[in-house]
């Protein structure tokens, strides 16, 4: 981290000077400039390499970094109105609208602006993600015989093993695909499985990722409500009747957004519904690696106790690594694997030999045990500090259940209250928040937040970020 704002800083002071050489003119050496700094070559490395990016500076192995010669200026816009027709002439022909709103995703992946506290994050903090171990383990890739050659379109042997292992029952390394990415994954089984204009029933509410997949492939998302313990079987079975849908694709392990976790007595039943339906289930089990440390021994994933090939499996590294990670897995059984692999095949060709290589060094290393340990821990932390900081300073908004698992909370919101106005509000006073309405396919029940308390540095952020959202809700509560 320190490592990182060091080559920031570095790069602007090294911007504001570019005025005092000619276009094409000599920079200092990069000797020079470590010690006039007092920073590392690997920062002046990073800097340089940084400015270099922005098309500011060119460096010449050997010969050292030269200010850019004065670009061309830009060609004049052209005129692509007529993309607006070519979009969307066809159109009406379509049995479901294909235009995705990606607004819900962007919220978790986009960066807030400087000094804003970040409850809107979809990943872990940097300080929370195993970097050195993950250095380390792609160095060791690296060195590996044939780490840059072409893998399997399937995925490493070693790896796709690991995976099977991991997932448990009657799961075998032949029955998996390496994806790049859990969303990869979603979107490769929802496209497997369902023809354009199909029903896919959903969680609601749910994921606004796996909603965007859905609409973008043609698909129309059902909601099928979820409570404390997950999805409910007599709603589930009444939209497979009244839609004929032959998906549902679900989170049964801390479920996104709500937390909840698929009850005992519930999951042979929405295994024996979908069956009965002739459908599939898509499991997202995306969330398992950040199980917190008081929750006790966690229920297997649905694959596990599916004989029939009813489940079609999505995990994923990514979620306890780092967002660059994206390394993952689809898992299946039966006829659909084949397809499974025809449309990743085509989509990606493969997952880059040298990531898989790493992900089997991270995974196979003592780090590991130790990292996945670690962040437990602290998520348990974190989330104890946020329930804390709610409940003294923002009581009226209702935290209905607090999970064991995964990196967010769920609040409903006082009746009346207007999501965007308290989201713009929040950012104002320093706070980034993840609305709920893009959680919803249809009308939601209430106004709803998401806050995300992994994303942020540590516990003092916490406290201070709800501290800011009382000020917000002050201004828009009244």
């Amino acid at each position: 981290m320190h490592e990182r704002s060091s080559v920031g800083e570095l790069a602007d002071r090294l911007r504001s000077e570019l005025d005092r050489y000619s276009p094409g003119g000599k920079l200092p050496s990069s000797r020079a400039l470590v010690e006039r700094f007092r920073v590392s070559p690997v920062t002046v490395s990073r800097a340089l390499a940084q400015l270099a990016a922005e098309g500011l500076v060119v460096t010449r192995p050997g010969a050292g970094a030269f200010r850019a010669r004065t670009r061309a200026p830009a060609a004049p816009a052209g005129d692509t109105s007529w993309q607006e027709v070519a979009l969307s002439a066809d159109g009406a022909a379509d049995l479901a609208p294909r235009s995705v709103d990606a607004s819900g995703v962007l919220v978790s992946l986009a960066a807030p602006p400087p000094g804003v506290i970040e409850f809107n994050g979809g990943y872990l903090h940097p300080s929370l993600q195993p970097e050195r171990a993950m250095a380390a383990a792609l160095s060791r890739a690296g060195r590996r015989p044939g780490a840059w050659g072409r893998p399997p379109v399937e995925g490493l042997p070693e790896l796709r093993e690991w995976f099977a292992r991991s997932i448990g029952g009657p799961v075998t390394a032949a029955g998996v695909l390496v994806t790049s990415g859990g969303q990869s994954g979603l979107a490769t089984a929802l496209r497997a499985l369902a023809p354009p204009g199909a029903p896919v029933l959903v969680e609601s509410p749910t994921y606004p990722g796996m909603l965007a997949i859905a609409r973008a492939a043609g698909l129309r998302p059902v909601p099928v409500p979820v409570d404390a313990d997950g999805v409910r079987p007599a709603l589930l079975a009444d939209a497979f009747r009244a839609t004929g849908a032959r998906v549902l694709v679900c989170q049964p392990l801390f479920q996104n957004p709500t937390g909840a976790v698929l009850a005992p007595d519930r999951r042979g039943e929405v295994l024996a519904i979908a069956r009965a339906a002739g459908a599939f289930v898509v499991e997202d089990d995306f969330v398992r690696r950040l199980v917190h440390e008081d929750a006790g021994p966690l229920p297997r994933p649905l694959a596990a106790d599916d004989p029939d090939g009813v489940v079609v499996h999505v995990c994923s590294l990514t979620k306890a690594t780092s967002p660059s990670f994206r390394v993952s897995a689809l898992a299946a059984h039966g006829p659909v694997l084949e397809r499974l692999r025809a449309i990743q095949v085509v989509d990606t060709f493969f997952v880059p030999r040298p990531l898989q290589e790493a992900a089997l060094e991270l995974v196979g290393s003592p780090a590991w045990p130790r990292h996945l340990r670690a962040i437990s821990a602290e998520l348990r932390a974190r989330r104890d500090a946020m329930t804390a900081a709610l409940g003294l300073h923002l009581p009226e908004l209702a935290l209905p259940h607090v999970p064991s698992g995964g990196y967010h909370l769920w609040l409903r919101l006082p009746d009346g209250t207007a999501e965007p106005a308290l989201t713009a509000a929040a950012l104002r006073a320093g706070v980034a928040l993840t609305p709920g309405r893009p959680y919803f396919s249809a009308e939601p029940p209430a106004g709803h937040l998401r806050l995300s308390f992994a994303a942020v540095a540590g516990a003092g952020e916490i406290t201070e970020g709800v501290r800011r959202l009382r000020a917000a809700c002050d201004e828009v509560l009244g």
